[in-house]
C-alpha cells in the first residue's frame, strides 16, 4: 500500500514545480522579440506565412504597375480619340478623313470603311452601309478588348488576396497554438508574437485587395467612356460613308 507524502512535502513539491514552470515561462519570454515591427514580424514568421506575405507584396506591386501603365495608356488613347473625332467631324469625305487621321487609334476604323467602300463600288448603297457597319463593329470590339487587357488581373487580385491573407493567418495561429502546447503556458507574452505575425498576413491581404478593387472599378468606368468614344467615331465614319454614297448617286 502506497503511503502519501506528508503535506509539507506536497507543498514543497508544488512550490518547486511552480518555480520550474515560471522559470521556463521566463526563459521563453526572454527568447521573444521585443521589437514587433512589421519587418521583424516577417523575419520571425513561419516559412509558409513568409511565402504568403511575399506573394501578397508581389500582387500589390503588380496592381500598382498595372495602374500606372493603364493610366498612361488610357489618357493617351482618350486624347487621341477626341482629337480624331474633331477631325472626322470637320472632314468633307471619308478619303479626306483617312488622310487626316494618320496612325491614330481611329485609323483602323477609317481604313476598313474606305476599303469596303472601294471594293463595293457600284453596288447598292444600303448593302455598302450594312457591310461597313458590321466591319466597324468588329474593329470597335477588338479595340475595346485591347484596352481592357490586364484589368482581369486586378479583378483576380481583388477577389483572392483576402483569402490568401486569411490562409496565412490561419497557418500562423495554428503554429501559435502548437507553441502553446509545447510551452505548457497560456502567457500572452509567449503567444502574442505568433498571433501578431499571423494577423500581419491578413493586413497584407487587405492592402493588396482594396487598391486592386478600387483601381479595377475606376478603369472599368474609364474604359466604358473610351468605348463610347469609339462608338461615336464609328458613327461619324458611317455618316461620311453615307454622304459619299449620296454624292456618288446624285443625278
Amino acid at each position: 500500500m502506497a503511503i502519501a507524502p506528508p503535506a509539507p512535502v506536497l507543498r514543497l513539491s508544488r512550490f518547486w514545480s511552480s518555480d520550474l514552470i515560471s522559470d521556463s515561462v521566463a526563459a521563453e519570454v526572454g527568447k521573444l522579440p521585443h521589437n514587433l515591427s512589421p519587418w521583424n514580424m516577417f523575419l520571425a514568421a513561419d516559412v509558409v506565412v513568409q511565402l504568403v506575405m511575399l506573394g501578397l507584396a508581389f500582387a500589390s506591386l503588380v496592381t500598382w504597375t498595372i495602374w500606372l501603365a493603364k493610366l498612361i495608356e488610357l489618357r493617351a488613347s482618350s486624347r487621341s480619340v477626341q482629337s480624331a473625332l474633331d477631325r472626322l467631324r470637320s472632314a468633307p469625305s471619308l478619303a479626306e478623313a483617312h488622310r487626316a487621321l494618320g496612325d491614330g487609334p481611329i485609323a483602323p476604323l477609317a481604313s476598313a470603311a474606305l476599303q469596303e467602300a472601294t471594293q463595293s463600288a457600284g453596288l447598292p448603297a444600303e448593302g455598302i452601309k450594312e457591310r461597313v457597319a458590321a466591319t466597324l463593329s468588329r474593329i470597335e470590339a477588338a479595340l475595346g478588348r485591347r484596352m481592357n487587357r490586364s484589368t482581369g488581373v486586378l479583378a483576380t487580385i481583388g477577389s483572392t488576396a483576402p483569402f490568401v491573407g486569411l490562409f496565412g493567418t490561419v497557418w500562423g495561429i495554428m503554429n501559435s497554438f502548437i507553441g502553446i502546447s509545447k510551452s505548457q503556458t497560456t502567457n500572452l507574452a509567449v503567444v502574442a508574437p505568433g498571433i501578431a505575425e499571423a494577423l500581419l498576413a491578413t493586413a497584407l491581404g487587405l492592402l493588396a485587395a482594396i487598391p486592386a478593387v478600387v483601381i479595377y472599378n475606376v478603369f472599368a468606368r474609364s474604359i466604358a467612356v473610351y468605348r463610347a468614344s469609339l462608338g461615336d467615331a464609328s458613327t461619324e465614319i458611317l455618316n461620311l460613308v453615307s454622304r459619299d454614297l449620296d454624292r456618288a448617286h446624285r443625278p
